[in-house]
Formats: C-alpha cells, sequence, structure tokens
C-alpha cells in the first residue's frame, strides 16, 4: 500500500472526524457567561429602567416597600422577610416520597387540626406549611440542578459532564450574595434576637454540611462547611451519618431560635467517632457563630435508588430516617419565639425512576418535592384562614395556568433572595412564588400584596435587563419574541403605575383626614386598599411575563450555531457516500448475482455434480433450477431484510422518540428476525442434500437469536449490587457456576483442541492460571458483598481479580510482540500463517481478559451475561467461516454482528440515556472516589462491549474470514473485508441520522431528555469505530511496506 492508497482508505474516516467535530461543536455551544453581579443599591435603577417615575419610586420608599439603601435588617432591594433560613436538600426526593413516605415531618404538618392535635403540640403556636411539585429541567444531574438553585439559570445539557470532574459557579448567585452583603447585616446581627452580642460584634455566618459537590462550586463561601464525598453510591449512610451529627449544633447557631445551648448529636457516640476520622478538617470550630443560613444535603435517598431501587426495603429505611430528622428540624422552626421568622425549605434537587436512576427528563426524574416551612412568628399578623395574600392569578384569566401551575426549581433562587433581603442574581430567568412569601409581621402591618407586587417588578426587570444584555452579545433570543415579552412587561408596569397612583391618592387621603376623630371617617380611613384588584393584578402580569421569560430561555438557553450543524452534515454525508462498500467492485458483482439471476459457483451443488468447494453434497429434490430458485430467494430476503432493519435502526428510529426509548426491543425482533431468515436457508440447504442426517450447522443462526433472548428475559440486575437477592442472576450458585463456565469455556475454546497446535503452543501454564486465579478471587468478592455484614466489602478480592486480569492483558501483549520464546520451531514457507495464527489467539485472550474487567465492574450478573456471549461468538464465527450455498453475504453479516453487539448494550440494563449509567463501577474496589479510574471503570462498563464486538468484527473481517480447517491448520483462502466496511457503514449512516435527527428536533421538548443523549452515544460508538479503523488502516500499511 503507497501513500495514495493510504490516503484514498483513510478519507473517509478523515472527513466523518470533521464532519462530526464541527457538527458537535455547533450543536453543544454553550451559553454566554456574564459575570456582572446585581448590585445592593440597584433596585431604583431597575425600575426606572421599566418605566417608573422617580415620584412613584419615592412613594415605594415612603411606603417601605421599596429600599433605596441597605435597611437596618441588612435587606438590599425590599425589607428582609425572614430572619433565617434553612435549606435541607434530600437529593433525589421524588414528590410522592414527600406527600407519602414522609408522615411525622411532612404528613403530620398538612393535616388539619385535629390531626395536628394528635402530634401533642399546641397549634397556635405551630408554624404553616407548603407542599409543592418542584419541576427540574434537565439534566437531572445534581452538581446541574445545584447550579440552577443558585444562580436561576439553566446549565447546558454538555455540561453533564461537570459532575465527575467539579467546577466553580462564576455567574452571581445568591450565595455569593448573601457573602457579599454580610457587612451590612452586621449591626443587625449584634442585636438580634436570642443572639445579643457580649463585646465583639460579628457578622453572621453561613453553614453547610453533607454533599462536597457543594464545595466544588462554593470554594470559599461557607464558614463553616463539613462536606463528605459523594460518588461511592453503594455508601448509603456516610454523608447522611455526617450531616445528623452536625445538624443540632448548626441549628442552636441558628438566628432566631432558641439557643438551648446544647450540642447533642441525633447518632451514636461510636458513629461520631467513626465520622470524625473520616471528615476532612476544613474549618475551625465555629460553634460560636450566628447562622443566618444553614444548607444540609442528604445523599442516602439518592444512593439507595442507585443501588437498590426505589422499592427496596433499603429506601424505606432511609426514608424513616429522614423522616425523623425532617421532623426533630421542623420541631425546633416550630419552637422559634412569635418574635421571630425562621423558614425551612426541604427539598429533591430531582426525582429518580423506577430503577433509581435519574439524569435525563422523564417526569419521575423531574418531578421533586418541595416543604416549605415557616415558623409561627412569620404570619402572627393574620388569621390561619386569611387567604387575602393568596395569589392565584384569576385576575388574568386563563393565562392563569401558565404563570401558578406549578413551580420551576429556577423559581427558588428570586424567592430565596428575597426572602433573605438579597439582589436578585444578575442571569436568573426564575420567577418569584409570591406564596413562598410570609404574610404580616404584625396586625398593623399593611397587606403583603404590594410587597409582593414590588419584589415581582424587580424580579421581571432584572430578567429584563438580563435578556436585554444578552441580545447586545448574542442573536440567540428571536428579536420578535423579545418584542412579545416587551410588550407583555409595558402592559404589566402600566397597571402597575395605575395601582400605585391609587395607593398615592388613598395614602394622602388618609394623611388629610388623620386629624378627623369620628368613627364613621376612622372606619373609612382604616381600610387597607392596598389590596386592591389592581395591585393581584400587577402580580399577575408579572409573573406572567416571567413565566414567559423562563419558557423564552428553555427554548434557546443552548445556542445552535445552524450554518455550522448544516456544514458538519454535509461532510458526513460526503463521508458516508465516500465510505460506501457499493462503490466497490467485488460488493456491486456479488450483490448484483444475487439479485439479477446471474449464475454462482456456490449454485453447482444444484447441478448434481456436488459443490465446487467440496462443501455441499449433490441435490436430488427438485430440478436444479428449482434448488437455484430456492436459494437465491432465500439470500434475495435476507438482503433486503439487512438493508431494511439498518435503515430502520441507523435512520428512522433516531427520529422518534418513542423508537428511541423501545430500541431494545427494536433491535431483538430484528436481530431474531435476521438469524430465522438464515436458520430457514440453512435447513432448506440441508433438507435438500444427500444426507440421513441434516447438518447441525443449520441451528447455529438460531443459537444467536436464542442467547439473545435469553440474557434479554432471564439475565437482569446488572449494575447493581450483589447482595440484591431480587435478581437470580445475583444468587451465589448463579455466578459461581457462570464463572465456572467462562472459566471452562477458557480452557476448552482458547487453549484447547478449538485451536491448533501452534496456537495452544503459544499459550502457557501461566496465562490459564492468571485467568483462573482472577475468576476465583471475583467470586470470593461477591460472595462476600452478598454478606449482610456491611463491613465485608470484599474490595480485597476485586482488587486483586483486576490486577490479575490487567497481568493478563500484559501477559497477551508480550506474546504477541515476542512468539518466539514460547514457541521454538524451525522456519518454514508456513511462517506467517503460524505467526498470524499466534496474534489472533492472543488477542482473543485479551478480548477475553476484557470482557472479564467488564464482568468485574459491571456486577454477579454479567458472568451469566459473559457466557452467553461467549457462545454467541462462537456461532458467529461459524457464521463467517461458511461458504458455498451456506455463506452468508457481507451485508447480512455485519447486520447480525451489529445488532448482536448492540443488543448485550441493552441487555446490560444500558440505555442511550444518562440516568441509566453504572456509576457503581467507580466502586467495585473502594470506597474512595479517584477520577481517573471511576472514568475507566464506568467507560468499560458502558460501552465495554462494544469495544470487544467491533475488535471481533476487524479482525474475523481481514484475518481468518472464510477460512476453513483441514488436518487440524487454519487456512486463509480469502478475506471478507466487506463485512468489516459494511459494519463501519452502517455506524457511519448512524451517526448521520443522529446528527439530522437533533437538528431537526432541535426545538422538541424532548430533545435534552431523549434526542440529545442518543446523539451523544451514537457518537461515542462512531469514534470508537473510528478510532479502530484508523488502526486497521495503519496496520495494512506497515504490513505491505514491511
Amino acid at each position: 500500500m503507497n501513500i495514495p492508497s493510504l490516503l484514498r482508505s483513510i478519507s473517509a474516516p478523515l472527513l466523518l472526524t470533521v464532519g462530526l467535530t464541527i457538527f458537535t461543536q455547533s450543536f453543544f455551544l454553550s451559553r454566554k457567561s456574564f459575570t456582572t453581579r446585581s448590585s445592593c443599591d440597584g433596585a431604583p435603577q431597575l425600575l426606572s429602567g421599566i418605566g417608573l417615575t422617580p415620584e412613584e419610586l419615592e412613594f415605594l420608599i415612603e411606603e417601605k416597600w421599596l429600599n433605596g439603601q441597605a435597611d437596618d435588617r441588612g435587606g438590599c432591594w425590599t425589607p428582609r422577610r425572614i430572619d433565617s433560613l434553612i435549606i435541607l436538600v434530600v437529593d433525589a426526593l421524588r414528590f410522592d416520597f414527600a406527600r407519602d413516605h414522609l408522615p411525622l415531618s411532612v404528613g403530620s404538618r398538612l393535616f388539619s387540626k385535629d390531626h395536628a392535635a394528635s402530634n401533642k403540640r399546641n397549634n397556635t403556636h405551630r408554624g404553616y406549611s407548603h407542599l409543592y411539585q418542584f419541576v427540574a429541567d434537565p439534566p437531572t444531574v445534581t452538581m446541574q440542578r445545584l447550579k440552577a438553585l443558585t444562580t436561576g439559570g439553566l446549565p447546558t445539557f454538555a455540561d453533564i459532564t461537570g459532575s465527575f470532574g467539579g467546577a466553580n459557579v462564576e455567574e452571581d448567585s445568591w450565595v455569593e450574595q448573601l457573602v457579599a452583603t454580610r457587612l451590612r447585616r452586621q449591626k443587625w446581627t449584634a442585636t438580634s434576637l436570642h443572639h445579643k452580642s457580649s463585646g465583639k460584634v460579628d457578622v453572621p455566618k453561613i453553614a453547610f454540611v453533607g454533599d462536597d459537590t457543594w464545595v466544588d462550586l462554593f470554594p470559599t463561601q461557607f464558614d463553616d462547611c463539613h462536606p463528605y464525598p459523594s460518588f461511592n453510591t453503594r455508601d448509603l449512610d456516610t454523608v447522611d451519618d455526617g450531616c445528623l451529627m452536625h445538624l443540632p449544633r448548626l441549628l442552636d447557631g441558628l438566628i432566631g431560635l432558641k439557643k438551648n445551648g446544647t450540642n447533642e448529636s441525633l447518632l451514636s457516640l461510636a458513629t461520631i467517632e467513626s465520622l470524625a476520622q473520616q471528615q476532612p478538617s476544613h474549618q475551625t470550630n465555629t460553634s460560636s457563630f450566628a447562622f443566618e443560613l444553614i444548607v444540609a444535603h442528604f445523599l442516602g435517598v439518592d444512593h439507595v435508588g442507585h443501588t437498590y431501587g426505589p422499592n427496596d426495603p433499603h429506601m424505606e429505611r432511609k426514608l424513616h430516617q429522614m423522616d425523623r430528622m425532617l421532623s426533630y428540624t421542623l420541631d425546633v422552626v416550630d419552637d422559634a419565639p412569635t418574635e421571630s421568622c425562621v423558614a425551612a425549605f426541604v427539598f429533591g434537587d430531582h426525582g429518580m425512576t423506577e430503577d433509581g436512576n435519574h439524569g435525563g427528563g422523564t417526569s419521575e426524574e423531574r418531578n421533586a418535592g418541595l416543604f416549605a416551612h415557616y415558623s409561627a412568628g412569620c404570619r402572627r399578623g393574620e388569621a390561619e384562614s386569611d387567604d387575602t395574600t393568596k395569589l392565584d392569578g384569576a385576575e388574568i384569566g386563563q393565562d392563569s395556568l401558565r404563570a401558578f401551575e406549578s413551580i420551576n426549581q429556577i423559581d427558588l433562587v428570586p424567592t430565596i433572595s428575597m426572602l433573605l433581603g438579597l439582589p436578585i442574581p444578575y442571569a436568573n430567568i426564575g420567577g418569584l412564588v409570591p406564596e413562598l412569601l410570609p404574610g404580616r409581621r404584625s396586625a398593623s402591618s399593611p397587606s403583603s400584596t404590594p410587597q409582593a407586587a414590588v419584589a415581582l417588578a424587580l424580579n421581571a426587570a432584572q430578567v429584563w435587563t438580563y435578556f436585554n444584555d444578552y441580545s447586545k452579545k448574542s442573536r440567540d433570543l428571536p428579536v420578535d419574541r423579545l418584542n412579545e415579552l416587551k410588550d407583555l412587561l409595558d402592559s404589566a408596569t402600566v397597571v402597575y403605575k395605575e395601582a400605585l397612583a391609587q395607593a398615592k391618592h388613598h395614602a394622602r387621603k388618609k394623611k388629610r383626614f388623620e386629624s378627623f376623630a369620628t368613627a364613621e371617617d376612622a372606619e373609612e380611613n382604616s381600610a387597607d386598599y392596598n389590596d386592591s384588584t389592581a395591585f393581584r393584578q400587577v402580580c399577575s402580569l408579572y409573573k406572567l411575563f416571567l413565566a414567559e421569560s423562563t419558557d423564552l430561555g428553555k427554548r434557546v438557553w443552548t445556542q445552535f450555531n445552524e450554518g455550522g450543524m448544516m456544514l458538519g452534515i454535509g461532510v458526513l454525508a460526503l463521508a458516508c457516500i465516500v465510505a460506501c462498500p457499493l462503490w466497490r467492485k467485488e460488493v456491486r458483482t456479488d450483490i448484483s448475482r444475487v439479485l439479477w439471476n446471474e449464475s454462482l459457483p456456490e449454485y453447482d451443488a444444484c447441478k448434481g455434480g456436488g459443490s465446487s468447494k467440496g462443501h455441499e453434497k449433490d441435490f436430488v429434490n427438485g430440478t436444479s433450477e428449482t434448488c437455484e430458485l430456492a436459494i437465491r430467494s432465500f439470500r434475495i430476503a435476507e438482503l433486503a431484510s439487512a438493508f431494511i432493519f439498518m435503515t430502520f435502526h441507523c435512520g428512522v428510529l433516531t427520529f422518534g422518540n418513542s423508537y428511541i426509548e423501545n430500541e431494545r426491543n427494536v433491535v431483538t425482533f430484528f436481530l431474531s428476525s435476521l438469524c430465522f431468515l438464515l436458520f430457514c436457508r440453512l435447513y432448506n440447504v440441508s433438507l435438500l442434500a444427500r444426507s440421513p442426517v441434516h447438518d447441525r450447522s443449520a441451528y447455529v443462526p438460531l443459537l444467536v437469536a436464542f442467547c439473545a433472548r435469553l440474557n434479554d428475559i432471564f439475565v437482569t440486575g446488572h449494575g447493581l449490587d450483589p447482595s440484591i437477592r431480587l435478581h437470580p442472576a445475583h444468587h451465589a450458585f448463579v455466578f459461581l457456576s457462570s464463572l465456572t463456565a467462562l472459566v471452562f469455556l477458557r480452557i476448552v475454546w482458547l487453549d484447547g483442541p478449538f485451536f491448533t497446535e501452534t496456537a495452544r503452543k503459544s499459550s502457557n501454564t501461566l496465562s490459564v492460571w492468571v485467568d483462573i486465579m482472577a475468576s476465583t478471587c471475583l467470586a470470593l468478592s461477591w460472595w462476600e458483598k452478598r454478606s449482610r455484614d456491611h463491613s465485608r466489602n470484599g474490595f480485597y478480592m476485586a482488587r486483586l481479580s483486576i490486577i490479575l486480569t490487567l497481568s493478563g492483558l500484559l501477559l497477551s501483549a508480550y506474546n504477541s510482540l515476542y512468539p518466539g520464546s514460547k514457541t521454538k520451531e524451525a522456519p518454514s514457507h508456513d511462517g506467517d500463517g503460524r505467526q498470524q495464527i499466534n496474534s489472533v489467539h492472543q488477542l482473543q485472550l485479551a478480548l477475553y481478559r476484557v470482557m472479564m474487567f467488564i464482568v468485574i465492574v459491571t456486577g454477579p450478573s454479567t458472568a451469566s451475561t459473559g457466557v452467553l456471549v461467549m457462545i454467541q461468538t462462537a456461532a458467529l464465527c461459524r457464521m463467517m467461516e461458511s461458504s458455498g450455498a451456506k455463506e452468508v453475504d457481507a451485508p447480512v453479516m455485519a447486520a447480525i454482528w451489529r445488532l448482536a453487539i448492540r443488543h448485550i448494550f441493552f441487555a446490560t440494563n444500558h440505555h442511550c440515556s444518562f440516568n441509566r449509567l453504572h456509576y457503581s463501577a467507580a466502586f467495585v474496589a473502594t470506597n474512595t472516589f479517584f477520577f481517573h479510574i471511576a472514568g475507566s471503570s464506568l467507560f468499560m462498563n458502558t460501552f465495554g462491549w462494544e469495544v470487544i464486538g467491533s475488535v471481533l468484527v476487524m479482525v474475523l473481517s481481514r484475518c481468518i474470514d472464510n477460512g476453513k480447517r483441514a488436518n487440524g491448520k487454519i487456512h486463509f483462502i480469502q478475506k471478507r473485508e466487506n463485512v468489516w466496511h459494511w459494519f463501519l457503514f452502517y455506524q457511519w449512516a448512524e451517526i448521520l441520522s443522529s446528527c439530522v435527527s437533533v437538528s431537526v428536533m432541535k426545538r422538541h421538548l424532548m430533545v435534552w431528555a431523549i434526542f440529545a443523549p442518543r446523539f451523544m452515544f451514537a457518537a461515542v460508538f462512531t469514534a470508537l469505530n473510528l478510532i479502530l479503523c484508523f488502526l486497521s488502516t495503519l496496520a495494512d500499511f506497515n504490513k505491505s511496506n514491511s
């Protein structure tokens, strides 16, 4: 192969690489980040920007609805509503979990008074609560959700990779604002309730305990910080126990609560001592701090879901633990003095599917729960039945559903900002939730409706300012939609100005008649005109504007470079045209002979003279024309089915969300159908042959389909902990017998008479014993992990198994590079063949060991899958070696290989979605998260089967295709490279169709939930095949030159 030939060979892969790179960069452009911070004194400027006059701003400040500058409680834009805030994040707290499984904490506070009395508390001192469905935006991954919950933005789907590496929050957030404005609250803290200063005046502090993701995002903002590692999904208790250990002490220092002077923990002393040894020291003891914010992030529910699923008894135990913790915390809030207002928000950052995973966009993953609880002092000036402050959007008619039907997670950002008197983060696009603002602090306080109106006006002005600034630096926001939003904002502002004029008129009238003492005048002027319909309509209109703004942000948040996307698709299409196997003359010749009734050598068996290749016997039933017609008809049906199935799987399927969701069933059906068609042809060939016994090779295709169905139906529990006894494959008898079968097949097939004497000599006793010991150590590890004693984790045996498996890989590489060290034979004319046999044999041993590594990082179920995969692989190899009337055409063989490999991906409980990743693969041998080791394990767990299958297709197509055994030796008659070319072409077609589908569906509701993940997985599959394509081309180039 010369240089021009090499360039022609790699032209298609190079074009494909360039096209995929262009498309990916164009599709996954990140949203432009703004480092601008909202100013504490910027409220008047914001409102003047949407049309309010200086006189109207002066009236708002005079009525103390708006702050011209920070007030004595540290409120920036508006007066601070609460004294302190507790945020309790229960990771993966699905809405139904919060509603149905937390009776002590949530349930008792949502009951009627009669039910509340059963809790033996005085209802007059109980706080009040709300439970909401808390809607997350995909990707439903913790780091992205926390970014959204603190900045009010929508992190892009491409940012999901940050969940594994960690990244600081660069944009404005309420956490950063709380730290930046704390000096303004120094005087208030020194004189605040229950925290009287004796000497030194201190600034309020913020505390955190739990999931260390918060520290990745905000490394320096927390004063009292106790992070715990979060990636080990099989560790159900360490993070939660750490939170329970520190939470009572932190609550004892919370501003507005009674100071009990106790650090009593919710844990046993032994557990505390164990956690103290694991706890990294970030700050010194800060028990004397006055906290205005406490954040506790519990991970147990999420980890139980990943490890055992949501319906396991472990989940019931963990939810009961969370219920007791929440009940304790909310009781402390209820005990707050009536002069103070303390709020507690309990929510999940996302939900989980029925198999315990998350990351996508299904309703189960998006619908978390939000429980908001306030101390009694937050509304001591109003009765519990007072609904005058409830805003439901009735004033704007049918548009109220869009504005008030649910709470998006980003809506909590402006709400927290207003509660704590902070500026709303600059890049927030969430809308304030008026119902979460406390009511009147005293009976003499005015209605809270105008306070909600000014808060919503500030929120709307902030969002509009951000959109306006963003549109100046980027063209992603449609001008027509911005104009519509501006009209909606202007109409709301007009109504607001009318409401202010009316309120100003009544305020002047009240002052004018203050000197009158008649009862009639007193009654007339004591009426609260501020809760007028105009103010309520203002709130509804601003809320509608915010809902429309959020919707616009969700639609265009991710920037699409449509020109770049089209260019990438064009280059990909050109690559597919260049790579099409039909350009090869031998491919066109083979297909045309089948389709256009031309005579083929393998049909000689139908002429009564036996097979020209010596494989077929004479046919006696019917004429030679009937025989030839039967074989030709079957082959045409096989080719047509293969092309139709591949067109659907590689093309049509990528455009339908329901097809993608059911891709596993589609692949299984196509694989079974092709194997059945092959069986029909081979069985009829054996019937027509002069043989009293049917040829057993006819049943080989059925063996492939049978193994696939068996793996699909009966082998379950992949990626789950060995201690889970719900899956039969996790039973000790099953995985022990499966590992024994794997060792037996390895010895018999990879070192037995299945191969030649030369192949057997190329191996040695050490190589065999390495694999036997690796399987033995793995069996012992799984046996230990099944123990109910959690201290027996099986890590040492798992590590030893991994070390032995990797050592076996190194041994295979050494034996392949230096075969002479084990085989001392005189040179002969067959030396090249012997060298090739040795290389293929060592490669097969290496693939076996790669498979064993996948078995280690996936779990006991994969041992059974490994046995079935080895049987499938042997059957597929046998089909590739068939010749004559039993030969399988290259497009059909490539389709079967592709479907079989992809079926293994789905059968091992994977899917083209990030919520089906087996994160537990990173912790099969350790409790500590190591990024590179964990990433490698997760990659092999997810894509290892694709690696093994693609390498097998490449090697078998280019080395031992169409071989036959004679006198114990393998002869290489011809290469079946066309199988490899068709295999690559199907993958190229899939990535092209995936690019087209996400381009067409880029505004589809499910683009980030279904279509984008499907494209990303197809891109990884394509990248793996591209690497193999380049390697095989370079190997041919080096071989021809040598």
